[in-house]
């Protein structure tokens, strides 16, 4: 079994933000941080006030980060970016509303003395002193990810120890995030031992204040009866001083869901999973109907991760197709009037949206992507109507699918940037010419938007097409239709490409390296490079060899960035080779694809260093010993879901049961009223005494489940919350 957690992060909007420009605007853009870890970047937009991003992140981590914090910058092209503000949101916070967060929160200034990270170990015993007296030895060893306070990237940190009115501080470690001391300082106990004693990390520096780092304050008495204690310590803000009023920095508009899971081992999801599955191959004509039942017992709220999280477990067992046409007989069954059809939030039209994405968006980026690209990059702007009508809704395919992408491309990953007004106004018209192909050029779409008359020919041409690409599609023979399920079923882990510039040393200084750009391609089977994308590709890599995949301290090479793979060469030798990205998004997601290819390789490191080693010594903690244990720790769980990540069929499971749980009251209530026909309600049972109707097998599957999660020693029972708390 394995203990998962996961972030769910919309950033919709922001509103009222201060001027940071000379015009009287700001071009913002916002940076997600866990635990001082940049994960996210959205897109800039340009010259306002009130932004609107609709950026949509997911991303995997380990259970024990502590706070996800939000951003606000505006961008500057000659300048440092300036920090608007931000909003912060502990693990705590999130696990105590497990519906998430929705709403505006205000952003709040940033305080250098509350912006620190990392850890310090330390040693703390209480020991026999002279004349029977008893002294507090605090032994200062190491700290590591310290904030970085200078130009260079790094910090000059010292730790100042307090304890009683007297103050003992450490050397200077110059140049460092992860400072090694291992030095030890004693106090003598004071009777009663009721003070604290507080160990704070600064940055020194010769013309200016010191920066604060962070601290740790511990009870002394709780000390004295322990004895002992050893550890590695979060640092924490200084918030003794008086907050600052938030003033006017204007407010951001967030959802954000912190999700715990306890996967069980596959076999327990099993009986769940072939129940499932009967029904729907049985369709309409089972008994129970149970996709039906839980379309009906499954709110508005939560209807698309309902419809996501079954779609693709059927995607594993090679269903889809059943389950799909499934969802359609059901919802032509009660539809009366043919124009309302897939057009409300129903369990069909979002599970149709969740299929379009997993199966169609490498259709969808080679089709568009060339097109997407050309409107961009020729920036020409094209105008039909004086009054620029609003879009309007069309059919199933072109209103969910292709049309979204043509207006909002940076959403379906065809762009890195959101378009400007002009652009946007081109792409709107474009969606809309699609819309009409989609509505097969009805009259009444004509009669609504007479200005697009110029267009019609080619609408005409496009419906065309349209008709024999649709009497093509459903003409697919029952072969191919299976090939398909397989190869969507049995996806590969995610594939990756693009730039690169990898690290070439000229010499023996920091001054002769240099990074060559090259064209990267990840497969399962090798991290391949080539000097055009469509050159001959020689393997660097294979993704069973890799041992880590990190990102380096920015002082290493003077350059943002870079990540390093630690491998083994075919001669079992461990390597390294640095990497540098355009940006911090592509850095994270290369980050992301390495680490899924090579998440079951035996000998992951635990630990790495961060610098590089130079001359005689390491970059980042100036240890001399290039085989020296790394000074910080790996993160090989981090990683970012994308729409062609490899299916997780246990996880899918576990998340359609904890579902499933949250609205077992309704589902047993619906079992009440359906038995109600039966000799004083009793339930029907086979041959072996097993409950015969599909719902009572559920609900029993369901407390096999909850039994399972009861005597695991890594979980409790999940539950669905009551409630979503909303940010103000």
């Amino acid at each position: 079994m394995a203990k998962r957690s996961s972030l769910s992060i919309r950033i919709v909007e922001g509103k009222n933000l201060p001027a940071k420009d000379i015009t009287g605007s700001s071009d913002p853009y916002c940076i997600v941080k866990v635990d001082n870890e940049p994960i996210i970047r959205t897109a800039t937009v340009w010259k306002t006030l009130c932004p609107f991003w609709g950026e949509e992140y997911q991303v995997h981590l380990p259970p024990a980060f502590h706070a996800v914090a939000f951003y606000v910058m505006d961008e500057d092209a000659l300048s440092r970016d300036d920090v608007i503000g931000k909003v912060c949101l502990t693990r705590d916070t999130l696990a105590a509303h497990p519906k998430g967060f929705s709403g505006w929160a205000h952003l709040t200034e940033v305080d250098p003395d509350e912006e620190v990270q990392g850890e310090i170990h330390l040693r703390l015993e209480v020991v026999p002193g002279p004349r029977a007296r008893r002294l507090l030895r605090c032994s200062v060893l190491e700290a590591r990810d310290l904030a970085p306070k200078d130009r260079n990237g790094a910090s000059d940190p010292f730790v100042r120890v307090r304890y009683s009115g007297r103050t003992q501080e450490t050397s200077i470690v110059k140049k460092s995030r992860y400072p090694r001391w291992n030095e030890m300082f004693e106090f003598e106990l004071e009777e009663g031992a009721a003070e604290a004693l507080c160990v704070e990390a600064w940055d020194w520096d010769l013309v200016s204040r010191n920066d604060f780092l962070g601290k740790v304050v511990f009870n002394v008495q709780k000390l004295c009866a322990a004895q002992k204690e050893e550890g590695w310590f979060r640092l924490q803000p200084d918030q003794s001083k008086n907050r600052r009023g938030e003033g006017n920095l204007g407010s951001l508009q967030l959802e954000v869901r912190l999700r715990d899971e306890t996967v069980l081992p596959s076999g327990c999801y099993q009986p769940l999973v072939q129940l499932l599955c009967r029904e729907v191959k049985l369709g309409t004509q089972g008994p129970g109907q149970l996709i039906a039942l839980i379309e009906e017992t499954t709110s508005t709220e939560c209807r698309q991760d309902v419809a996501t999280n079954l779609l693709k477990l059927f995607l594993g067992q090679g269903l889809a197709k059943d389950f799909l046409d499934l969802l359609f007989q059901l919802e032509l069954g009660r539809t009366s009037e043919a124009n309302t059809l897939f057009r409300s939030n129903s369990l069909a039209s979002k599970s149709m949206e969740s299929f379009l994405k997993v199966a169609g968006m490498r259709y969808l980026h080679g089709v568009l992507g060339p097109i997407i690209d050309k409107v961009f990059e020729e920036k020409k702007y094209v105008e039909l109507d004086p009054s620029k009508v609003e879009v309007k809704d069309v059919g199933f395919l072109c209103l969910r699918f292709v049309s979204p992408a043509i207006m909002a491309p940076k959403l379906f990953h065809l762009r890195e940037r959101h378009a400007d007004a002009r652009t946007s106004r081109t792409l709107l018209l474009l969606a809309k010419a699609v819309q009409n192909v989609g509505n097969m050029d009805a009259p009444a779409s004509r009669a609504k938007e007479a200005w697009m008359e110029p267009l019609q020919p080619t609408v005409r041409q496009g419906v065309a097409q349209l008709k024999d690409f649709i009497t093509k599609l459903v003409d697919i023979e029952e072969k191919e239709e299976l090939g398909l399920q397989r190869a969507l079923s049995l996806q590969a882990p995610p594939v990756k490409e693009g730039p690169l510039f990898i690290h070439r040393t000229k010499g023996k200084g920091p001054l002769m390296s240099s990074f060559k750009k090259l064209h990267f391609s990840l497969t399962p089977e090798a991290l391949s490079f080539a000097k055009t994308p469509n050159s001959k590709k020689s393997a660097l890599i294979k993704p069973a060899n890799i041992r880590a995949a990190e990102k380096v301290e920015e002082k290493s090479f003077g350059s943002s960035n870079v990540m390093q793979l630690i491998y083994e060469d075919d001669a079992g030798k461990p390597q390294t080779v640095y990497l540098q990205c355009r940006c911090v998004n592509e850095l994270n997601q290369w980050l992301s694809a390495l680490r899924k290819v090579s998440i079951g390789n035996p000998g992951l490191l635990g630990s790495y260093h961060p610098g590089v080693f130079r001359g005689d010594k390491w970059s980042c903690c100036h240890q001399k010993d290039k085989s020296d244990l790394g000074c910080d720790k790996t993160r090989s769980r981090v990683t970012l879901q994308e729409w062609n990540d490899p299916l997780d069929h246990d996880l899918e499971a576990q998340l359609i049961y904890r579902h499933l749980l949250g609205v077992e009251p309704a589902l047993r209530e619906k079992h009440r009223e359906l038995s109600a026909g039966t000799e004083a309600g009793s339930v029907l049972t086979g041959p072996g005494g097993a409950p015969e109707d599909p719902l009572a097998q559920l609900l029993q599957v369901l407390r096999d489940l909850q039994e399972a999660h009861r005597s695991s020693p890594a979980s409790s029972p999940p539950s669905e919350p009551s409630c979503l708390l909303e940010l103000t």
